[in-house]
């Protein structure tokens, strides 16, 4: 294999952080992963990173590493730096590029996780040869990439395509970054657990969601495929917001495709049919028929690794 013919991939998430050699192919070649969670510091953090990614660069041939992508949140594609992450146990900004090239002399390039997973669908994935998408992942949050023309779109300070916090319902629900009735407050797999949990408080219509040991996404989903009326209606109101939503954003980039990620994705057409009901009931005309609902089709323990890596190419 020629030099710089492999790229490093990196995903930080808030518990766990997972890395991987990746081929331009999209094959990964060696993989790991180790807690995020435990390190006092940002600085303590890398320096463990770089132990794992040492062996694991080690393997394969340090001279074929063309460079590293990192996926993380709130990471800045054009700082490098991660600003104020509410998920990760680190406070303030962290020039985590700068930190991770200093100790494995390497190229880094970082951006946040939602836009590494557009990145990794348009390589390896779903939106291959797409040129007009957007990413939706439905997970704790609300996360997105938008591609338009062919390239993920940053804005003038890295931080476009927060379609997690456009307002869905005026004067909604408290969100965590500060606004009222984000759509992530109602469509993500946080935001449906908190419409059930007010559902069972407001009525006393039996559900099996009543008898569950912890309410979650997952246990709605199950109790809907096993036919319960709450948990299914359930489906149905939160992708009717999500279709509405989606249908503003159609009217802004005209993506070929919407394409979804992330744990409530899971429940597959639960919660994509009433979302492109809803997104065909209120699309401009202009757009009616166009759109694509396409679950990802990367699977979850490498589409982070891939999108990560996706940066350096």
């Amino acid at each position: 294999m020629e030099t710089g013919a492999l790229a490093l991939g990196i995903d930080i998430g808030g518990t766990n952080t997972s890395f991987g050699i990746v081929s331009r192919r999209g094959q990964i070649l060696a993989q790991g992963s180790m807690k995020t969670l435990g390190h006092p510091t940002a600085h303590d953090f890398v320096r463990y990173l770089a132990l794992e990614l040492s062996t694991l660069m080690d393997e394969v041939g340090r001279d074929k590493i063309l460079g590293i992508g990192v996926g993380a949140p709130n990471a800045n594609f054009y700082t490098g730096e991660i600003a104020y992450a509410a998920n990760l146990p680190w406070e303030g900004v962290i020039p985590l590029a700068k930190l991770i090239a200093d100790v494995l002399h390497q190229k880094v390039v970082i951006t946040n996780d939602a836009n590494a997973a557009a990145l990794g669908e348009m390589m390896y994935g779903a939106a291959k040869g797409m040129r007009d998408f957007v990413m939706i992942t439905l997970g704790t949050g609300v996360g997105s990439g938008v591609v338009a023309n062919g390239q993920l779109i940053y804005g003038h300070d890295g931080f476009a395509g927060e379609i997690g916090h456009i307002i869905a319902v005026r004067g909604g629900r408290s969100c965590g970054c500060g606004r009222k009735g984000c759509l992530e407050t109602y469509t993500s797999a946080t935001g449906i657990v908190r419409t059930a949990a007010e559902w069972l408080k407001q009525t006393d219509t039996e559900s099996l969601l009543r008898h569950v040991p912890q309410l979650s996404a997952r246990a709605i989903h199950e109790a809907a495929e096993q036919g319960d009326t709450m948990a299914r209606e359930l489906f149905e109101y939160t992708g009717n917001i999500l279709g509405q939503a989606l249908a503003d954003v159609a009217a802004i980039t005209s993506p070929e495709a919407f394409v979804f990620f992330g744990g409530l994705a899971k429940a597959g057409n639960l919660i994509l049919e009433p979302t492109r009901r809803s997104l065909e009931d209120n699309l401009l005309r202009v757009f009616k028929d166009k759109i694509k609902l396409l679950p990802s089709a990367l699977a979850d323990a490498d589409a982070a690794i891939l999108g990560a890596s996706a940066l350096v190419w």
